[in-house]
């Protein structure tokens, strides 16, 4: 999400979160150059991409995961079971003192960056064209300073050269205490060839002081430092004037000063929200940003870099004009939120068997266009499901994905990879640790299949979150997780839509009936009053009856349902009442005559009597 990021299928996978569970993945056979079936799957978990592009892309999920090559003799080994997988707390106090000092250091790092404006400011240009410009300038440095060597080394030619400029000048007065004729003869000639010198224009005022005639006749010419006035170097100090012995003070208009510009204030640090909460504001804040600590096994430069990343990913996709569009409800019955699980997450359905359908497949997958907008109207419904969540420290703040793969259409289906593929990438990269869970149910061979292949390159903890379901035990696996009352009539529940006798309100109870066995219910009655219930049998093929039982010994049993069988083609539940006068109980009586045993659930409550 980005190793817990969510990884779609055909229709992307939303985020999600629950407790984890021991999961047996079987490791694949040795086909090295077998590609995997690209089957469209929904938790950014385990990518739907060939082994090696894994690898290559989620490099910082897979190092912690070895990976060992089966032997060529051995076909199908067993991957030892995953550890239980228990949500991490949310609560800074309760942190190991590692992750609560990655937590503060990325807290730094975020505000340095809103003080910058980093977040919304775009990426630094690639500074690969700067290089050969900075060493070019590096070799005109280095000519620049052997011409000044060069120059240093002949003081007879720049003496020469400064007493040229000095008489052409007409601003520089010379004085000098000892006035010594000097014959035109005597002056040392500049070379013939001497090497060019830089034209420095001295603007200033200079002072040379002659002092003696050397032996040869040569004129030895004092302070020549001080002939020589760069440009931009600033009036010499009054010290240095003192010390120039026999140098005339010349005054030096002060220049104007150049008005200073007015101080600007910095901008403010700029605020910066995701899923509808600032970075830095609050214990919400704290929740987000461990969220991308866990997705880059709190490694604190790698999660501050997703998260700025993220957030541009968003202001570039235009997340908060997203949540107004109007995408249609084409895809209302492939993707949709549905009850919570037994520790309260709320539970996503990607029901993938709706692109059997020809008509809806074309719409959503056909061009380049429709898949584009299908992965903004699948974003849209998982932005709008996390700003759902509690992202308070003790709240739920991750979802569980039940997925679908009942009449899934095939790896043949290019368009669908496409989207798919698409879909994963972002998930992967901006919506990390959202599952808690991920329920794959009506499972084909192939897609196991494909899961062996990809399993050893997925962490431990993101195998711990998945478990996998064929058609026979996937409604038995759901209740593991999520209790009948909240888990849909078409995957083996008791929750229908419409108005019903009963809601999530009122509990089931569930029983396994063994193999060739007759089992019983009794439901109490008081006087005068009305029973009713509602029971089911997963899979079915059993003999059902009910019948009222009087306390009074003289009284009459009553057949309230006529004993018959029941078979999977039948109708899913059975709802059924009985109104009496006196107490006594209703029997309900489930014959499992096949060599199965069965999940039986049912639940019944006592109403007022009435005529």
């Amino acid at each position: 999400m980005a190793e817990e990021t969510q990884k779609p299928e055909a229709a992307a996978a939303a985020a999600a979160a629950a407790p984890a569970e021991e999961v047996v993945v079987e490791k694949p056979e040795v086909t090295e150059k077998e590609p995997p079936p690209p089957a469209p799957e929904p938790e950014p978990e385990a990518p739907e991409k060939p082994a090696a592009a894994v690898v290559k892309e989620k490099e910082a999920e897979v190092e912690s995961v070895e990976v060992q090559k089966p032997k060529v003799e051995e076909k199908e080994t067993k991957i030892t079971q995953s550890v239980s997988f228990k949500e991490e707390t949310n609560i800074v106090g309760e942190l190991p003192e590692p992750q609560k000092k990655a937590l503060e250091e990325l807290k730094q790092l975020i505000q340095e960056a809103l003080n910058k404006h980093e977040f919304t400011a775009p990426p630094p240009p690639a500074k690969e064209e700067e290089k050969p410009l900075v060493e070019e300038k590096k070799e005109e440095k280095k000519e620049e300073e052997k011409k000044e060597e060069k120059e240093e080394d002949k003081p007879a030619a720049a003496a020469a050269e400064i007493e040229e400029k000095a008489e052409t000048s007409e601003k520089v007065e010379v004085e000098a205490p000892s006035p010594v004729e000097v014959k035109e003869e005597e002056k040392t000639p500049p070379p013939t060839e001497a090497p060019a010198v830089e034209t420095v224009v001295v603007e200033t005022q200079v002072v040379e002081t002659v002092t003696t005639v050397d032996d040869d006749g040569a004129k030895t010419v004092e302070a020549i430092e001080e002939s020589v006035v760069a440009v931009s170097a600033p009036p010499p100090s009054e010290k240095q004037e003192g010390e120039a012995s026999g140098s005339k003070e010349v005054e030096v208009a002060p220049l104007p000063e150049e008005p200073k510009e007015a101080e600007v204030p910095p901008p403010p640090p700029e605020e910066v929200s995701i899923w509808g909460i600032p970075l830095l504001a609050d214990e919400r804040s704290d929740v987000i940003l461990l969220k991308f600590l866990r997705a880059r096994d709190f490694k604190v430069k790698d999660a501050f870099i997703m998260i700025k990343n993220t957030a541009r990913w968003r202001k570039e996709f235009g997340i908060e004009g997203l949540l107004d569009e109007d995408l249609g409800n084409e895809l209302e019955k492939v993707v949709f939120m549905h009850g919570f699980d037994k520790e309260g997450h709320p539970i996503c359905y990607n029901v993938y068997g709706e692109f059997r359908k020809k008509e809806l497949y074309q719409n959503t997958f056909a061009d380049e266009e429709k898949r584009s907008k299908f992965l903004r109207w699948r974003i849209q419904f998982l932005e709008k499901s996390i700003r759902k969540l509690d992202f308070s420290p003790s709240g739920i703040c991750t979802m569980v994905q039940v997925n679908d793969l009942k009449n899934s259409p095939g790896p043949t289906k290019k368009e669908l990879r496409q989207a798919t593929n698409q879909a994963l990438n972002l998930l992967q990269d901006n919506y990390p640790e959202f599952v808690a869970k991920q329920v794959f149910i009506n499972v084909p061979w192939w897609y196991l299949a494909f899961n062996r292949m990809i399993s050893p390159f997925l962490t431990q903890r993101t195998k711990s979150k998945f478990v996998f379901a064929g058609p026979a035990k996937s409604a038995e696996t759901l209740f593991r997780y999520i209790a009948p009352e909240q888990v849909p009539v078409q995957y083996g529940g008791l929750n229908r839509e419409g108005e019903q006798e009963f809601s999530v309100a009122d509990a089931v109870i569930e029983v396994t009936i063994k193999p060739a066995t007759k089992h019983t219910v009794e439901l109490p009655l008081t006087e005068k009053c009305n029973l009713v219930w509602e029971l089911r049998v997963v899979g079915w093929d059993v003999n059902y009856g009910a019948e009222f039982v009087p306390s009074a010994e003289d009284g009459y049993t009553v057949i309230v349902s006529k004993t018959r069988k029941v078979g999977p083609a039948d109708e899913a539940v059975i709802s059924d009442s009985f109104k009496t006068g006196e107490p006594g109980k209703v029997v309900l009586t489930i014959d499992n005559q096949t060599s199965k045993k069965k999940k039986f659930l049912y639940r019944s409550k006592v109403k007022p009597y009435s005529d």
